[in-house]
C-alpha cells in the first residue's frame, strides 16, 4: 500500500510542476493532450474513492494482477468514456481550475487509501478484490500514468523508482512475457505497452516477445 501512496503522491508533485503551457503539450497517451491526462487522472481518482467505499462480502475473484485484462487492440479513441474526457478536459478552460480538481480529489483519494483496511474485500468492474490488492493494481496505472504526462516534458520528474519496479514485474506476470535485463524499467513498460516503438537491437534482444507487442492493459 505505500508503494500505492508513494507513485500517487510523485504524480500529483509532477503535475504540481506544469507550466500553463504544458497543458497543450502531447501526452504518451495517442490522441491525448496533457489535459486530457489530468482529466483521466481526476476519473481514476474517483474511482479509488468509489471502489474504497464499495465494501464486498463474497469471496475475492481477482488480485493485483488478474484485476487487468491484456489486449492485443490499442485504443481508437473513439470509446465514450475516452470521447468525454477531453471534451470534460477542453471544459476547464483554466488550467488551474484542472489541477485544482485533480489535487482536491486526488488528495482525498489518496487518504482513503491510507485508512484503508487492506484486508478488506471491494468491489468494482464486477470483480471483488482485497484492497491491498486493488491498490497495487493501481501502482502500475499511477507509473504508467506518469510516464505519459512526462513523455513530451522532459523538465518534469519522472516516476520514482521503486514503482517502476513494481509495475515492471507486474507487466511480465501479467502477460507471462520476459524482456531482457538490459531494457530500462521504463523501456520495459513504454515498449511493452506500445507508448513506444522498440529499436531494431531492442526487437532482436527480445526475440518471441517482439511478436506478443504491444500489450494494452484494460
Amino acid at each position: 500500500m505505500s508503494q500505492f501512496s508513494d507513485s500517487w503522491a510523485a504524480l500529483r508533485a509532477a503535475v504540481a510542476e506544469l507550466r500553463p503551457e504544458d497543458f497543450e503539450q502531447p501526452s504518451g497517451c495517442a490522441g491525448w493532450l496533457v489535459r486530457d491526462l489530468l482529466c483521466h487522472l481526476i476519473i481514476d481518482a474517483q474511482d479509488v474513492l468509489i471502489t474504497l467505499a464499495t465494501p464486498a462480502d463474497t469471496q475475492a475473484t481477482r488480485d493485483a494482477l488478474t484485476y487487468w485484462e491484456v489486449s492485443d487492440t490499442p485504443p481508437t479513441g473513439e470509446d465514450p468514456l475516452d470521447a468525454l474526457t477531453v471534451r470534460l478536459a477542453a471544459a476547464y478552460e483554466d488550467p488551474d481550475l484542472l489541477t485544482f480538481h485533480l489535487d482536491d480529489v486526488g488528495s482525498a483519494a489518496g487518504r482513503a487509501a491510507d485508512l484503508a483496511d487492506p484486508g478488506l474485500r471491494v468491489g468494482t468492474k464486477q470483480q471483488v478484490l482485497t484492497v491491498g490488492d486493488y491498490l497495487d493494481a493501481y501502482v502500475l496505472e499511477w507509473t504508467l500514468h506518469h510516464l505519459d504526462l512526462v513523455a513530451h516534458l522532459p523538465a518534469v520528474a519522472g516516476p520514482p523508482a521503486a514503482g517502476l519496479a513494481r509495475s515492471r514485474v507486474m507487466l511480465c506476470d501479467i502477460a507471462g512475457v520476459h524482456f531482457p535485463a538490459g531494457f530500462s524499467d521504463s523501456d520495459v513498460l513504454l515498449v511493452g505497452t506500445g507508448r513506444r516503438a522498440p529499436s531494431d537491437s531492442e526487437k532482436t534482444g527480445l526475440g518471441e516477445t517482439a511478436a506478443r507487442l504491444p500489450l494494452v492493459l484494460g
